[in-house]
């Protein structure tokens, strides 16, 4: 049984909410330290990955395409957002051709 859509959402929404929480939550017991710095600032990177990983093992060539086109404009621009962003349109308009 799947359940509904309204109803992921809100798990999705705890579960966000209570990260978010935990790490202020955390961070007022860990001192600050480089590497702690460094860990939150490789958590983004982490969380893409892992959603890139799922999505090039269910996807084909149109997510292939995508992650080169993400890769290749995050050299070019040197912004991972914008890349994510403009990786999107350009899934968007491969599925649009037919692909």
């Amino acid at each position: 049984m799947m359940p509904s859509l309204p109803a992921m959402l809100a798990v999705m929404a705890a579960a966000a909410l209570i990260c978010r929480m935990a790490g202020y939550m955390a961070m007022r017991f860990l001192p600050p330290s480089a590497r702690l710095d460094a860990a939150l600032k490789a958590t983004p990177l982490a969380v893409m990955a892992g959603i890139t990983a799922q999505a090039l093992a269910a996807g084909g060539l149109v997510e292939v395409l995508s992650l080169g086109a993400v890769v290749g404009l995050t050299v070019l621009l040197g912004t991972d957002v914008a890349a994510a962003l403009l990786g999107v349109v350009v899934a968007a308009v491969l599925r649009w051709a037919g692909m």
